[in-house]
């Protein structure tokens, strides 16, 4: 079968356009406030966290600077090649969201750089190539591979469909609809350098394991964000037209052959984020919080954000984003702790009560897999 034919197989095929309409329909109506229409609780869930919308509902200060974008034109608007962004949920996966794999500065390159998270058993560190390192916004598509993969493979384990590959054919627009970006200017070659970025982008895990009477073992594990890609575009004039994406082992493994996907949802208005310490901020929180609350100190978040500018820095930044308020489904607040500043992290529909303050340091984390923090409350 030719790329054409995979790529329209599994974006127009009839009975799976039905079920993620289907789905939709269910998710929109559970999200409905009493007297609103479906319509009405179609575009705000759409459209939550954004700045009209967040300065209204989560007490967004007059005058603060909000950290999303606005929309871009006609994103609402259906595409009856291009399901909407809502159709398939966004997902991420759980064992990265509380470390950044990637960049969060779009100016910074950080070209043959690597970033080293230390760990009680070991380290995870993350090494880019001369074209430079994969940023959050690069990693967009791996959201829109991680959450198409998850799709699939639950209609795979249904027993309506086959089992999906690890090559993903996305539509150049499916991938810029995806994302919420617009398909003018240089997009679409931005997303042939992004898909540079993210296959030499390599991310390793270094993990010792000390057993009584027996001599440590040293287990290191290492892939790109992606495996390769393969583009055609247009010569005289650049743009693309196809896409192919392969996805690397650990995604593949944690989604499709795990006994249940080990991903979380993303909110719809996560790519609106425009702030990279935003973005991060936000995973975090869908991975630490959840549907209830946690708290994190300031140092740490530093830390794992991979940040290249002064703690000081980071933290003027940090209570910017604090003082406009307005992530998606969280709400941000700034407590004193024992050995510096927390940030309170708390979902807007969980309960407000006291939580129990997290390690502040890495050497208490213990976990095996990349990103894994048994010392984060599950989601």
């Amino acid at each position: 079968m030719s790329t054409a034919a995979k790529t329209l197989n599994y974006f127009t095929d009839p009975a799976r356009t039905e079920a993620i309409r289907a789905k939709r329909r269910q998710l929109i109506e559970a999200q409905a406030l009493p007297g609103e229409t479906f319509e009405q609780a179609e575009r705000r869930y759409l459209y939550e966290g954004d700045r009209a919308t967040s300065t209204t509902n989560s007490g967004q200060s007059p005058g603060a600077s909000g950290s999303l974008r606005k929309p871009p034109e006609g994103d609402a608007q259906a595409d009856f090649f291009v399901p909407l962004l809502y159709d398939v949920a966004t997902k991420d996966s759980r064992s990265i969201m509380d470390v950044a794999v990637f960049r969060l500065s779009k100016k910074e390159k950080r070209a043959n750089e690597k970033i080293r998270y230390e760990r009680a058993d070991g380290y995870v560190e993350v090494a880019s190539g001369p074209a430079g390192m994969a940023s959050v916004w690069d990693y967009d598509i791996v959201l829109m591979a991680i959450s198409h993969l998850t799709d699939a493979t639950n209609l795979y384990k249904q027993g309506r469909g086959e089992k999906p590959s690890r090559i993903f054919w996305p539509h150049v627009s499916e991938i810029l609809k995806f994302c919420r970006r617009s398909d003018g200017g240089r997009q679409y070659e931005e997303i042939e350098g992004a898909l540079k970025r993210l296959s030499t982008t390599f991310v390793s895990v270094v993990t010792t394991t000390r057993t009584k009477g027996k001599r440590p073992l040293r287990e290191a594990k290492g892939e790109g964000l992606i495996n390769g890609y393969e583009t055609v575009s247009y010569a005289d004039n650049g743009r693309l037209t196809s896409v192919s994406i392969e996805l690397p082992m650990w995604l593949y493994n944690e989604v499709v052959e795990a006994k249940a996907p080990a991903v979380l949802t993303v909110h719809p208005a996560y790519f609106l984020i425009e702030p990279g310490i935003g973005r991060f901020l936000y995973r975090l929180a869908r991975r630490a919080a959840g549907k209830t609350h946690a708290k994190w100190t300031f140092k740490l978040i530093y830390e794992r954000s991979g940040s290249t500018g002064s703690f000081k820095e980071f933290c003027r930044i940090l209570r910017r984003l604090i003082v406009a308020n307005d992530l998606p489904e969280y709400t941000l607040a700034e407590l004193p702790g024992k050995s510096g500043p927390l940030l309170a992290i708390t979902n807007r529909d969980g309960q407000l009560e006291e939580s129990a303050e997290l390690p502040e340091e890495h050497e208490r984390a213990k976990g095996n897999t990349l990103g894994d923090d048994p010392s984060s409350p599950p989601a």
